[in-house]
């Protein structure tokens, strides 16, 4: 048994366990699953999609982009968010790595 991490989790899995607490919520997967591949979406045009206030859209939004599963760029008045596609592959792939090396 590791019991390194029976208190924190090391440096190179924090990006890891915010991807996870990201996607740990239904409304933030249906969101991410609304994007086609290199489609960028504002607000907007989520929510027109979605079961969820314009508001509550934009609150799931901000939690994916802190976490870094999307990446926001303005463009005029209105902010497109797009997935972080690099940042995800780079994620799973550390878990994918441990999975072949420790178990």
């Amino acid at each position: 048994m590791k019991k390194d991490y029976s208190r924190a989790i090391p440096e190179t899995w924090r990006d890891i366990s915010a991807v996870f607490s990201a996607l740990g919520d239904e409304h933030r997967q249906r969101i991410l699953l609304t994007f086609e591949a290199g489609e960028k979406l504002n607000v907007g045009q989520i929510a027109e999609v979605s079961t969820l206030a314009r508001s509550t859209v934009s609150h799931h939004l901000k939690v994916l982009r802190e976490a870094g599963v999307l990446i926001s760029e303005r463009e005029g008045k209105e902010i497109y968010f797009r997935v972080n596609k690099s940042f995800l592959q780079d994620a799973f792939g550390k878990v994918s790595a441990y999975l072949d090396s420790y178990l």
